[in-house]
């Protein structure tokens, strides 16, 4: 028998991470609010709903793509290995993932690009 779910099923779960509305570089892989926002926080950008694209996924299944940021300030200098999604409001870490490990340095002008990435939820296998 064939395994199946409705995209809206995906949706859900990609919806809750479209809630996030802080993009955070972290110098290592928080597991808690706290260290993303604070603890391992390097650079970090607000984000809203127009951040965030839903579309059929790259293989199956659906995706939600967070969209580019450039120029964001680089706050403490440490080497970047992660990027954490984070809901302010009420202190929730929703993503975190590796990146392309990047030295940043602050010195009050020093800026950090994000590309557009994205996360994706393969249909039922």
């Amino acid at each position: 028998m064939a395994k199946a779910a409705n995209d809206i099923v995906m949706d859900g779960a990609l919806d809750i991470i479209a809630t996030a509305t802080r993009q955070i570089a972290c110098s290592a892989q928080p597991t808690t609010y706290t260290e993303a926002n604070s603890t391992y926080a390097l650079a970090d950008v607000t984000l809203s709903g127009g951040d965030f694209t839903k579309a059929n996924g790259d293989t199956s299944g659906r995706k939600v793509t967070i969209g580019a940021k450039s120029g964001v300030l680089i706050d403490t200098s440490g080497t970047a290995t992660h990027v954490a999604l984070v809901r302010v409001s009420d202190t929730t870490l929703i993503e975190v993932t590796t990146c392309t490990s990047q030295a940043l340095v602050a010195n009050g002008s020093n800026t950090v690009n994000f590309p557009a990435w994205d996360i994706e939820i393969a249909d039922p296998a």
